[in-house]
């Protein structure tokens, strides 16, 4: 039996329920929050599966929206504006308040635009490797050069203007910390990226206005981004937030969730519990 429900506009909401007495006992005291879960580039809703499943075995709300050009939505000409949408009505159509939202990766340039137009319905942003942008900026403008050249090359190679990563750049940049097997196994689910919102300007002079609470967590071995001087998760993306809580974790961009959702749902708690 099919324990998710799914929403005519995409994604998925794990309903309460107990998986047992030891475990709901065990985490008695921990505070009960409202999760909305954002992917990040590669990825689609799915990728929240397992840690989903341990938030809500846990006594917590979990709701994790697909958005425009992801999922089985087959338009890839989609732009960062309608990505946001997506989140915005998904949010409002079911009328969320008190939630914690947690952006990954890309997905932290989506709830940046998301809490501009949705300010009182969020208690809390949780970033948690994910890109953090200035006013102006694309996410583009803050890849390594080497980075972006490929993805440019991969942009003009392709017919309807994506980005499909090479499994060796997947392998060394996303899941560097998988064994092959697992690499090759998470790869199969990846599909073409639209590669237009990456390269996008995005005005966010509203969201630098927000008092809204903020988190993030950063894992060590996430190699997404470089670990050197001028890139990186944190400090370099961290600390653009002003006032925030710093939760770090040891995993990279991607197996965590599929091998170890338990930490990764830990780590997503610690930094959005009051």
């Amino acid at each position: 039996m099919n324990p998710y429900t799914p929403y005519p506009q995409g994604g998925w909401f794990w309903p309460h329920g107990r998986t047992g007495f030891n475990e709901s006992n065990r985490l008695a005291a921990q505070q009960r929050l409202i999760f909305v879960l954002v992917h990040g580039s590669w990825a689609d809703a799915r990728f929240w599966d397992g840690v989903a499943a341990v938030l809500q075995s846990r006594g917590h709300t979990v709701y994790a929206p697909e958005y425009a050009g992801h999922g089985n939505d087959p338009n890839k000409k989609v732009t960062h504006a309608m990505i946001t949408k997506s989140v915005v009505y998904f949010i409002t159509k079911l009328n969320l308040r008190d939630i914690i939202l947690v952006g990954h990766s890309f997905g932290g340039t989506v709830i940046q635009k998301v809490a501009e137009q949705v300010p009182d319905r969020i208690k809390r942003l949780v970033f948690w490797d994910a890109f953090v942008l200035k006013d102006g900026q694309s996410l583009a403008d803050e890849l390594p050069p080497q980075t972006r050249q490929i993805f440019e090359h991969l942009r003009a190679e392709s017919k309807d203007d994506t980005i499909m990563l090479p499994f060796p750049v997947f392998r060394d940049l996303f899941v560097n910390t998988a064994s092959l097997e697992e690499a090759k196994q998470m790869y199969a689910a990846v599909t073409p990226e639209p590669a237009g919102p990456l390269f996008e300007k995005l005005d966010l002079k509203a969201f630098y206005r927000l008092p809204t609470p903020k988190g993030y967590v950063y894992f060590y071995q996430d190699n997404a981004l470089p670990q050197g001087e001028g890139f990186g998760w944190n400090p370099h993306m961290s600390t653009r937030l002003g006032l925030f809580r710093l939760i770090v974790g040891d995993g990279d961009h991607f197996t965590d969730t599929r091998t170890r959702p338990e930490m990764v749902a830990q780590k997503l708690y610690e930094a959005g519990r009051d």
